[in-house]
C-alpha cells in the first residue's frame, strides 16, 4: 500500500518544489514567468509567504507529487482578507485527486485563519482548469484582457473566486499560519486531506 502525506513544506523541500515548477515555467502559460527562479529567490518566497499563509506538499511514497500554497492577493490594507492560491501537481500524478486534496487543506486552513476571500489567476485558453476551479467552488469573477505576453502571443487572464465565509460583518483580524500549523486542528485537515486521493498502477514505459 502506498504511504500518502499532505504535510506542511518545508525549506528542505525547495529544490524538489521548484524542480517540479520549472518545467510549468519554462513549457507552459501556466506561469507568467519567463524563467524559473533559482533555489536562493524560490526560497525567498517560501520565506516571506509562510510567515502568514500556508505552503503544504503532498508526497506518495516518498516522492514529491505536488505542492500547493497561499499569497497575498494585494498587499494593502483592505485587501488584507483575500488570498490566491496556486497549485502545481507532478505529471506522474495528474488526475489522481492530487490537486483537490492540496486545495481542501489549503481551504480549511485559509479559513480557520479567518480569511473571506479567495482568489486565482487562469491564463486562457485553459478549460480543463477553469471546470476544474467551478468544481471546487470558484467562480468567474472576470477577466484580464490581453494581460500576459508569453510564448510570441497576448494572452488574457481569467480571474476566479471562492468566498470562504459570509461578509455580513466586520472582518477580526487574521491568525497567522505558524499560530495553527502545529495544532490539533491543522493535523486533522492535513490528514483529512489524504482521503482525496486515489493512486492507480503506474504506466509501463
Amino acid at each position: 500500500m502506498s504511504q500518502i502525506t499532505v504535510r506542511p513544506a518545508e525549506e528542505a523541500d525547495a529544490p524538489a518544489m521548484l524542480a517540479l515548477y520549472a518545467p510549468y515555467v519554462e513549457q507552459t502559460t501556466v506561469s507568467s514567468e519567463y524563467e524559473a527562479p533559482s533555489l536562493a529567490e524560490f526560497l525567498g518566497r517560501m520565506r516571506t509567504y509562510t510567515h502568514q499563509l500556508p505552503w503544504l506538499l503532498c508526497e506518495i511514497d516518498g516522492e514529491l507529487a505536488g505542492y500547493g500554497y497561499a499569497s497575498p492577493h494585494r498587499t494593502r490594507a483592505g485587501y488584507q482578507w483575500s488570498a490566491e492560491t496556486s497549485i502545481y501537481v507532478a505529471q506522474a500524478f495528474h488526475r489522481r485527486g492530487v490537486a483537490r486534496a492540496l486545495y481542501s487543506a489549503l481551504f480549511e486552513l485559509l479559513a480557520a485563519q479567518g480569511y473571506y476571500n479567495i482568489f486565482v489567476g487562469i491564463t486562457s485558453p485553459n478549460e480543463r482548469s477553469i471546470k476544474f476551479h467551478s468544481a471546487m467552488g470558484f467562480v468567474i469573477s472576470g477577466s484580464y484582457q490581453d494581460s500576459m505576453f508569453k510564448f510570441g502571443l497576448w494572452r488574457d487572464v481569467i480571474w476566479m473566486a471562492k468566498s470562504l465565509r459570509p461578509h455580513d460583518t466586520a472582518p477580526s483580524p487574521t491568525i497567522p499560519y505558524p499560530d495553527l500549523r502545529d495544532t490539533p486542528l491543522c493535523t486533522r485537515i492535513l490528514s483529512t486531506a489524504v482521503g482525496y486521493i486515489h493512486l492507480a498502477p503506474r504506466q509501463k514505459a
